[in-house]
C-alpha cells in the first residue's frame, strides 16, 4: 500500500543460533549495543541490524563522536544490491532524529563504511505516506499535510539519500514509451567524495520509490 511505499521490505535471514552462538563476553557486548536499535513490537533484530548496532555502539564508546551518538538510535537496516552485484547498506532512522544524524553524517558514514569493509552506507529517515483523501476515507480525517504526500516523501528520500551532498537541480525526462527518468544534479564540489556511491543512489532510490533516476555532477551557477 502507499502507506508503506517509503519502506523497503526484504526477507532478511536471521542467524538461527543467535545469541547462543556468541561467547559470554561477546554476548554481553552485543546486548549492550542493542540499545541502539528500536524495533517495533519487540521484534528480534536481523544479523545485519545487530552489526549496525554494534558499529554505532563501538563508535559511541571509542571515537570523538561519543556525545553526538549517545542519543541516536535506528529502526532497521537492509542490504540493497547495486550495479555489478555489489551491495550497499541502508539504515532507517526515526524521522525526529534525522537532523541530529545530519550533524555528524559525513564523518559517521566514513566510519561505518570502514566497519562494513567498504560497502556504501546511506541513512534514510522513516516516513509514512498518507493516502489522498477520497470518497471512502474522507471521514474523521484532517487535511493531509504536504509532507505526508507521496511526492513530498519521495523528494525527502532523495535529499536523505545524497546527504550531505547538495542537490543543485532536477528535471524529469519523459521517454517515447511514456516512462519517466529523473535526472538529479549533484553539487560538483563533492564529486571526488561521493562519485563511488552513484550506483548506490540509483539502486536505493529505485527500491524505495519504484522510480528510475540518474545522478550527475554539476557546478552551481
Amino acid at each position: 500500500s502507499c502507506g508503506s511505499a517509503c519502506q523497503y521490505r526484504a526477507n532478511s535471514h536471521r542467524c538461527c543460533q543467535f545469541p547462543w552462538s556468541f561467547p559470554a563476553t561477546s554476548q554481553g557486548k552485543m546486548f549492550t549495543a542493542r540499545k541502539k536499535i528500536v524495533k517495533e513490537k519487540g521484534a528480534e533484530p536481523t544479523e545485519l541490524e545487530d552489526q549496525v548496532a554494534q558499529a554505532l555502539f563501538d563508535l559511541e564508546v571509542n571515537s570523538e563522536l561519543k556525545a553526538e551518538l549517545s542519543d541516536l538510535t535506528f529502526l532497521s537496516a537492509k542490504e540493497v544490491e547495486t550495479a555489478g552485484g555489489k551491495r550497499a547498506v541502508v539504515v532507517f532512522v526515526p524521522f525526529r532524529l534525522i537532523k541530529s544524524y545530519h550533524k555528524v553524517q559525513a564523518r559517521l558514514l566514513r566510519e561505518l563504511e570502514k566497519k562494513f569493509s567498504g560497502k556504501p552506507v546511506v541513512i534514510i529517515a522513516q516516513r509514512r505516506i498518507l493516502r489522498k483523501i477520497g470518497k471512502r476515507n474522507h471521514k474523521k480525517q484532517q487535511k493531509r499535510p504536504h509532507s505526508r504526500t507521496l511526492t513530498a516523501v519521495h523528494e525527502a528520500i532523495l535529499d536523505d539519500l545524497v546527504y550531505p551532498t547538495e542537490i543543485v537541480g532536477k528535471r524529469t525526462r519523459v521517454k517515447l514509451d511514456g516512462s519517466r527518468l529523473l535526472k538529479v544534479h549533484l553539487d560538483a564540489k563533492d564529486q571526488a567524495n561521493v562519485e563511488y556511491k552513484v550506483d548506490t543512489f540509483v539502486s536505493v532510490y529505485k527500491k524505495l520509490t519504484g522510480k528510475d533516476a540518474v545522478f550527475e555532477f554539476r557546478r552551481q551557477l
